[in-house]
């Protein structure tokens, strides 16, 4: 889990194979050398989601920790936002469809009297003001007014028996 290349936990949970798949699966594979691959673009993604507060730029830094000796060059900012961009959807919808569904691992786990233990959470995220969100999603009302950015109002359902 600690060897050179591999990103601790992150590496363990979704393999390299796996991600490669998915990106041979979604056609997502890079048709040339680049500085920031196609796979390391799907783990900085992965870690961006759980260093929601950092920047691409620091989360890089964080995947790269642990790769000491292996000097790996820093990319711009501007080169990791090109990378998502040119990775699309396809490859983190695909990767999601492979690895989500309930991780209970015994029979018990994960049930009450004969019911599934879980969670809902939901919250509300700012999208960008352009006109074809306007049609779909609209603005907060707020008492002065309505707020600047439409809003996406975001529900989650999550088994809770893995603890």
């Amino acid at each position: 889990m600690f060897a050179p290349g591999h990103l601790g936990e992150l590496t363990r949970i979704v393999p390299f194979e796996m991600v490669d798949e998915v990106l041979a699966q979604t056609r997502a594979l890079q048709r040339r050398v680049r500085l920031v691959p196609a796979r390391v673009t799907v783990y900085l993604l992965l870690a961006a989601a759980l260093f929601t507060g950092l920047g691409y730029l620091q989360v890089f830094d964080r995947l790269c920790t642990g790769l000491a000796g292996l000097a790996p060059v820093r990319p711009s900012g501007s080169a990791l936002r090109q990378a998502r961009q040119r990775l699309g959807a396809a490859p983190m919808k695909a990767l999601f469809d492979l690895i989500s569904g309930p991780a209970v691992t015994t029979a018990a786990a994960g049930w009450w009297r004969g019911l599934r233990v879980v969670a809902i959470d939901g919250t509300l995220l700012p999208i960008p003001d352009s006109a074809a969100n306007l049609t779909v999603f609209t603005r907060q009302r707020l008492g002065n007014g309505i707020s600047g950015y439409p809003q996406l109002r975001l529900a989650a359902l999550v088994a809770c028996g893995t603890r």
